[in-house]
């Protein structure tokens, strides 16, 4: 077993990968600078058996005063954020943003969300797994 970097040679190999697993996602772009680390693994014959390809994600925070205006007002405010942040985050590269919604406001929060262009991901279950857990 062998671990190395991507070449771009590993690239059909890797697109019958991604066509075998009949996933229903778009196949990687892994040209793209967003993805940051692309590892393959060789068997010991050296065929390509496997790959890791890591995409930076951008994970959304809202900070609000929730006593601050009527929930319209706040609302609105919301979405006037969205709007330039949405501008902001698409000028630095990113394509996508990410919200983990609490379960106590997931259900009334949601559905603000999804009115801004927002979809829940139902088909798929989130895990994280946290490198460094010293906070400062």
């Amino acid at each position: 077993m062998r671990i190395r970097e991507f070449a771009p040679a590993d690239l059909e190999i890797l697109y019958q990968m991604y066509r075998q697993q009949g996933f229903n996602y778009e196949f990687p772009n892994v040209s793209d600078p967003l993805f940051v680390s692309k590892l393959v693994m060789e068997d010991d014959s050296g065929r390509l058996v496997m790959a890791s390809i890591a995409r930076l994600t951008c994970e959304m925070y809202l900070l609000m005063d929730p006593e601050a205006g009527s929930p319209q007002d706040r609302f609105e405010r919301i979405h006037a954020l969205h709007r330039v942040g949405e501008r902001d985050l698409s000028a630095r590269g990113l394509d996508d943003a990410h919200a983990w919604l609490p379960p106590r406001v997931a259900r009334r929060f949601g559905k603000r969300l999804e009115a801004l262009g927002w979809v829940r991901d139902a088909d798929w279950t989130p895990y994280c797994y946290r490198f460094n857990t010293n906070k400062f």
